[in-house]
């Protein structure tokens, strides 16, 4: 908006190569837009996606509630302990809030 702004004052003479490169830089993406990308008949193997493992983890909140916690990533106790701290402060000050 201040670009349009500033191109209404007198004297402004707008750049002929930034011009030409802003029109250069929309018709390559409409042109990208309108043909569609190749897809490769191997696409997604070997990427180690297919031997993924979930990692999943119950703990037990103070006041009777669990947590479910699930990851790519080994659970160790600490981020555990430390989800369940983050979970329960939460629970907290929803509970300090009700009437």
């Amino acid at each position: 908006m201040l670009a349009a702004a500033a191109a209404l004052r007198p004297g402004y003479r707008r750049d002929p190569a930034r011009v030409r490169a802003t029109r250069e830089a929309a018709l390559r993406e409409f042109r990208r837009a309108q043909e569609p990308q190749e897809v490769r008949e191997d696409a997604g193997t070997n990427d180690g996606l297919d031997e993924l493992e979930i990692h999943r983890e119950e703990v037990e909140l103070p006041g009777g509630g669990r947590l479910v916690l699930s990851d790519i990533e080994e659970i160790t106790p600490e981020r555990a302990e430390k989800a369940a701290a983050v979970i329960e402060r939460i629970l907290s000050r929803e509970r300090d809030r009700q009437p």
